[in-house]
C-alpha cells in the first residue's frame, strides 16, 4: 500500500497540480506585489536533471522553495533572466526535490499539501525520553537525500534555521563528500522583509526579491567535512567575513 501511495504522490498529475496550485497563489506575491529578480539563471539550462545539489541561506519556511520552483519551470521553458508570465504552470518541471524539517512539513494541512511538491523530510534533532540528544541528520535521512539525488535536484539549506549567519550542519557536507552531486551555491535575499517567517503572509510590498545562483563550486571530495561545510558557508555568503560590521567598529 506505501509503495502505490508513494508512487501516486511522485506522480505528474500530483506534483504538477500542487506546482500549478501553489505557483498560481504565490505568483502575485513574489513578482507583482514584490519583484523577483534572477541572477545567474541561464546556466540552469545547461546543467543535467540529476545528482545537482542547491545549496542555499534561508529566511522564511517556504517563501524562498516556492521562488527557486517558479525558476525552475520557467528556466524548463526557456526563459534566461526572469520568470515572465507563469506560463510554464501548465507543464512544470517537476523534478525537484527540497530538504524540509519534518516537524515544519507536518504542522498544519498547508504545510502537508506543499509537501507534496517534493519535500524531503529529514529529523533535524534527535530525541530521546523527553531529551534533544543529537542534532544533525539521521543516516536513514541521508539515504532519502542520496536517493533523491539520483533523478533529482535537490534544494537544502545546510543552516537548518532563518537566522541569519547561524553556523552550517555537517549533514549536506557529508552529502557531497560521499554523494559528489554538482554544487550550485545560492544567494537569497528580501524574503524575510517581504514574509513573515512562514514565508505566507505579506509584510511589505514592493521589495526586491533577489535570487543569484553562482557557478558550480569546485570541490576536493576528499577534503574533510569541516573544510567542504566551511566552503559552503562562504559561497552563500553566511560566513563571518559576511557579517555586517556594528556601527563604530
Amino acid at each position: 500500500m506505501s509503495g502505490w501511495f508513494n508512487k501516486f504522490k511522485e506522480s505528474r498529475l500530483v506534483k504538477g497540480s500542487v506546482y500549478s496550485i501553489v505557483g498560481a497563489f504565490s505568483y502575485p506575491r513574489l513578482n507583482i506585489i514584490n519583484k523577483l529578480e534572477v541572477e545567474g539563471m541561464e546556466q540552469l539550462r545547461d546543467l543535467p536533471r540529476q545528482k545537482v545539489l542547491f545549496v542555499s541561506n534561508h529566511q522564511t519556511y517556504f517563501a524562498e522553495v516556492i521562488a527557486y520552483l517558479h525558476i525552475f519551470c520557467a528556466s524548463s521553458w526557456g526563459k534566461k533572466k526572469k520568470i515572465g508570465f507563469p506560463f510554464y504552470l501548465l507543464w512544470p518541471f517537476i523534478r525537484v526535490k527540497f530538504v524540509s524539517a519534518e516537524e515544519t512539513m507536518k504542522k498544519n494541512f498547508m504545510s502537508k499539501v506543499f509537501a507534496l511538491a517534493g519535500s524531503i523530510m529529514v529529523k533535524r534533532v534527535w530525541v530521546t525520553e523527553g531529551k534533544e540528544v543529537r542534532k544533525g541528520l539521521d543516516p536513514s535521512d541521508t539515504r532519502k537525500i542520496a536517493r533523491a539525488l539520483d533523478h533529482n535536484w535537490v534544494i537544502t539549506f545546510p543552516q537548518g534555521t532563518t537566522t541569519p549567519f547561524a553556523p552550517g550542519r555537517k549533514g549536506t557536507a557529508f552529502i557531497i563528500k560521499h554523494y559528489q552531486p554538482i554544487v550550485i551555491p545560492v544567494v537569497i535575499d528580501g524574503f524575510s522583509t517581504a514574509f513573515d517567517k512562514k514565508g505566507i503572509k505579506l509584510k511589505t510590498k514592493n521589495t526586491k526579491l533577489s535570487v543569484k545562483f553562482k557557478a558550480p563550486l569546485s570541490i576536493n571530495y576528499e577534503d574533510s567535512t569541516e573544510n567542504i561545510l566551511q566552503q559552503l558557508m562562504h559561497a552563500i555568503e553566511q560566513s563571518k567575513e559576511f557579517m555586517p560590521q556594528e556601527k563604530g567598529m
